[in-house]
């Protein structure tokens, strides 16, 4: 992924809502947040919101310390007849986004 608008940003007033506007528009399908399910078994939606925890840069990179609120479901609890709807847990992940200034590729690891 390239997060250009991110390190275009970086240094600048407006970088965290920046940053979380770029993240945002990628959709949940783009990060990890499937493996930072604690409380529910799939990810609901494309829903969820970033908050910028920490920020720091090399000469070569910037590196980004998120939570990330996010929703997810149990699945496969109910009957099929049951007309339960699924109810959303809430959940929690953090995420580091390591960037390289040059190119704005982007990598994305799953903190817990």
């Amino acid at each position: 992924m390239i997060l250009g608008q991110t390190v275009a940003a970086w240094g600048k007033p407006d970088f965290p809502a920046v940053f979380s506007a770029e993240v945002q528009g990628l959709g949940a399908n783009a990060l990890p947040l499937q493996a930072g399910l604690t409380h529910s078994s799939q990810v609901s939606g494309d829903t969820f919101s970033v908050m910028v925890l920490e920020s720091s840069a090399t000469a070569t990179h910037l590196q980004i310390r998120t939570g990330i609120f996010y929703a997810g479901v149990i699945v496969g609890s109910c009957c099929a007849d049951d007309p339960t709807p699924l109810c959303e847990q809430p959940e929690y992940c953090e995420l580091l986004f390591t960037l390289e200034r040059s190119t704005a590729a982007t990598h994305v690891t799953l903190l817990g």
